[in-house]
């Protein structure tokens, strides 16, 4: 019995491949942190050849899940 190959989510044509330091750059981190992210894979990145790449969207994407709304007067009143 052989596995199934897992479904790849393509990245698109528009989808700008960073290096890891445009990566950290964008992040506003060193080189270090966008590394371990790939490394712990909580960051989507592309193999091509031996070099690593990190979509745009996927910087995003982690960006995204990471924002935390601000609290409101009116969110105050109702936690006391």
């Amino acid at each position: 019995m052989t596995a199934k190959p897992k479904e790849m989510t393509p990245v698109p044509e528009s989808d700008r491949l960073l290096t890891v330091a445009q990566a950290a750059e964008l992040l506003a981190t060193s080189e270090r942190f966008p590394r371990r992210l790939i490394a712990e894979r909580r960051i989507r990145f592309v193999k091509v050849g031996r070099f690593v790449r990190i979509p745009e969207s996927a910087l995003r994407e982690f960006i995204s899940a990471g924002l935390v709304d601000p609290i409101t007067t009116s969110d105050v009143w109702r936690a006391a």
